[in-house]
């Protein structure tokens, strides 16, 4: 803190007009909030990396990332921003005031839908504002890749999924029998999350632990997301942050952006050829597809 290249701290305030004193007042009432905001950075990395490592494991992480932190204080910041990792219990059946959430088999993994609205997926993620984290939640439609339903918000608690899950039933209002896949975060195991879509006759399914690849669609959404818009400004505000998100995700993702999965077309308009190909083409049944022995058991002679 004495220097700044060729230029002294004290000559620096000088040229400023402000005391040294005062600098470094304001260096210690900023430089805290920072170093919080880097650990946070690198707690909600280990975690949502590492879905089913409990509080321990991501201390070590961070640990080994160079940060000095207790378990005790990784195990605070990750229940304040709900990231500890859902524990499954054998005949689990029901869901109690413990939380002990049932948890359900990945059905999607050996589904291929073959129209819109037979398998949505599902997934959380964190983004770092300024001077605080928020989260968005999405739904997309495995088929088309298109975003149907997503909210952002400042809490993990179950409200925000739910809320993008409501955004995406009142858009797409579809059939019963829809496929609705996630991980198995305590929010989508939850009993208001599992009973809303249990009203709207969907059928559950969840990856399997520490498999984020399950879940791949909703990755590679995420994944685009950061790399072409969040990483590309600084944002200050969430209500800023939500006015770009909108026009990200609906206009430039839905719209406009090619899709190498759908043949280099926009999910709108891939959805909209779908649907010109006649309603037979659009209602077929998703399919089943499993893995071959060999592909199971690529050693085996």
């Amino acid at each position: 803190m004495q220097s700044q290249g060729i230029l002294t701290i004290e000559r620096m305030c000088q040229m400023a007009g402000v005391s040294r004193a005062g600098y470094y007042r304001h260096w210690t009432e900023a430089a805290p909030d920072e170093a919080a905001m880097a650990l946070r950075d690198a707690l909600q990395r280990a975690a949502l990396g590492h879905r089913s490592y409990g509080y321990r494991r991501v201390a070590v992480l961070v640990q080994r990332m160079g940060y000095q932190v207790s378990a005790k204080r990784v195990l605070r910041c990750m229940r304040e921003d709900n990231l500890l990792a859902v524990r499954r219990r054998k005949f689990v059946v029901t869901t109690d005031a413990e939380h002990d959430f049932l948890v359900y088999p990945n059905l999607a993994r050996d589904l291929v839908p073959t129209g819109i609205d037979q398998l949505w997926v599902a997934d959380l993620t964190y983004i770092r504002l300024a001077r605080e984290f928020v989260y968005l939640a999405v739904v997309l439609d495995a088929y088309s890749r298109r975003v149907v339903g997503w909210a952002l918000g400042r809490s993990l608690q179950t409200s925000l999924p739910l809320l993008a899950l409501e955004r995406a039933l009142a858009a797409r209002n579809p059939a019963p029998g829809l496929v609705h896949h996630s991980d198995r975060g305590s929010q989508y195991a939850s009993g208001e999350y599992v009973s809303r879509l249990e009203q709207r006759g969907m059928v559950i399914s969840m990856s399997r632990p520490a498999r984020p690849w399950e879940n791949a669609r909703c990755e590679s959404f995420i994944k685009t997301l950061k790399q072409e818009e969040i990483d590309c400004r600084a944002y200050r505000t969430m209500e800023e942050l939500e006015k770009n998100l909108e026009e990200f995700i609906e206009q430039v993702y839905n719209r406009t952006r090619l899709h190498s999965a759908l043949g280099y077309w926009p999910p709108a308009e891939f959805e909209q050829q779908q649907q010109a190909a006649g309603p037979v083409a659009v209602t077929r049944l998703a399919a089943l597809s499993f893995q071959r022995h060999k592909e199971i058991y690529p050693d085996a002679g």
